[in-house]
């Protein structure tokens, strides 16, 4: 089984046991802290995929660094990763929970890159505006990209809508080439 679908299924385990057992708040923060703590250590990452390092290593490993910061019913979680080969799935499995959460929960995530800044009123603007477009709750990353010219491009998963000034050059452009070939 590959590990993006492996990932997914414990991801999609744990949503379903936490929000059955009314404990996914917690799972969610406790979550966003291992994120944190595989992100910013990588003699973890590393000892979590070692081949050379047991299932019952790892599991204490974990158990060591999260009891008393993150609930019982994580622990038995990360427990089981480990004991089931699978704790170097770990930080895929928090990215795959994140990504089932934010579509249980009706939220897309949106790149937003524009030529320049902008201001507050702008960007809760374009936020509203792709809510409505899409039917659901935008969760938007902003970004400069002077290269623009002017405008902005939006990125929702696989879908992009280009309003820069440097598109609409580019589509002028080929419309003239083929207007005079």
């Amino acid at each position: 089984m590959s590990s993006a679908i492996a990932s997914r299924r414990y991801a999609s385990a744990l949503l379903e046991v936490a929000v059955d057992a009314n404990f996914l708040e917690s799972v969610t923060e406790d979550l966003q802290l291992i994120r944190e703590v595989l992100a910013s250590s990588r003699d973890l990452q590393l000892a979590l995929k070692s081949p050379l390092v047991k299932g019952d290593v790892k599991s204490r490993i974990l158990e060591g660094i999260f009891a008393g910061k993150v609930c019982d019913k994580t622990i038995i979680f990360l427990k089981l990763l480990a004991h089931k080969k699978r704790a170097q799935l770990l930080d895929e499995v928090v990215t795959e929970f994140n990504t089932l959460l934010d579509e249980r929960n009706g939220v897309l995530n949106a790149d937003v890159k524009s030529a320049v800044k902008l201001n507050d009123d702008q960007a809760r603007e374009l936020v509203n505006g792709l809510s409505v477009r899409t039917g659901k709750k935008i969760r938007a990353r902003m970004s400069l990209d002077e290269s623009l010219i002017g405008g902005f491009t939006v990125k929702i998963g696989d879908t992009i809508l280009d309003g820069s000034v440097s598109h609409q050059l580019q589509l002028l452009r080929k419309s003239l080439s083929s207007e005079t070939a």
